[in-house]
């Protein structure tokens, strides 16, 4: 008969499902947490561009009164 050894090395399947679990939440939330803070750019960069254009126009309607 053959010896079952306990000090195996090394990992369960059961361990190794739950770390790549673990892992994938973890890049769920910085892959969502990175859309936001895109989203949150885009809609800056927005207001700016805005901004920009309507002291653009400012400036026209001024220079275009002296």
């Amino acid at each position: 008969m053959k010896r079952i050894r306990k000090n195996r090395k090394g990992f369960t399947l059961v361990e190794m499902v739950i770390v790549i679990a673990i892992i994938v939440i973890l890049a769920l939330v910085i892959f969502y947490d990175v859309v936001d803070y895109m989203n949150a750019a885009k809609s800056a960069t927005a207001k700016m561009s805005e901004h920009n254009s309507a002291i653009a126009e400012g400036t026209a309607d001024i220079s275009a009164n002296l």
